[in-house]
C-alpha cells in the first residue's frame, strides 16, 4: 500500500497568540490613528532593537505590512506587531506606551530586560556591568551620558 504524506509547510513568521511585546491601549489608539491618517491599511507596527545609542542598543519602531524570515507576529490591543528573533531576546515582556507631556508626546518602550537606560529612554544596555560610552554608537542626543 502506497501512503502519501502531506508536505510540511513552514511559514516565514511565527504566529503567536500571546503578545511578546504589549502595546498599551493608548499607544494602540495612536498607532491606529496614525495608520488611518497615512492611509496604511493592513499595516502593523514593527518593534526592533539596533546597535548604537549612548547605552549600547537603541529602540526602533516602523510601520510594516510584510514579514521577514523568523519574525514573530502577534496582536496586542488590536495592533499587529512584528518582532524579529534577535530583537525578541531583548524585548520579550516589554511594553510600548504613548506618553503625552508638556514637552511633547511620543512612543516609549518600557523594557524589563534593560539593565540600564539612557535618561531619554531611547537607548539601553542589556548586560550587567555594561556602561554607556560618551558619544556612543549613534548617540541618542539626550545630552546626559
Amino acid at each position: 500500500m502506497n501512503t502519501m504524506t502531506t508536505p510540511v509547510i513552514t511559514l516565514p513568521e511565527t504566529e503567536t497568540t500571546n503578545p511578546m511585546v504589549v502595546v498599551t491601549p493608548l499607544a494602540a489608539d495612536k498607532v491606529t490613528k496614525l495608520l488611518a491618517e497615512k492611509n496604511l491599511a493592513n499595516y502593523g507596527l514593527r518593534v526592533f532593537v539596533a546597535g548604537g545609542g549612548c547605552s549600547g542598543f537603541q529602540y526602533g519602531m516602523a510601520f510594516e505590512n510584510s514579514t521577514e524570515e523568523g519574525d514573530f507576529v502577534f496582536e496586542s490591543n488590536g495592533v499587529r506587531v512584528y518582532l524579529d528573533a534577535s530583537s525578541a531576546m531583548y524585548l520579550e515582556g516589554a511594553s510600548v506606551d504613548y506618553v503625552d507631556s508638556l514637552m511633547g508626546g511620543g512612543f516609549r518602550i518600557e523594557n524589563p530586560n534593560a539593565v540600564s537606560t539612557c535618561s531619554c529612554g531611547q537607548s539601553f544596555n542589556a548586560e550587567e556591568g555594561g556602561h554607556a560610552h560618551a558619544g556612543g554608537g549613534g548617540g541618542c542626543g539626550c545630552g546626559s551620558h
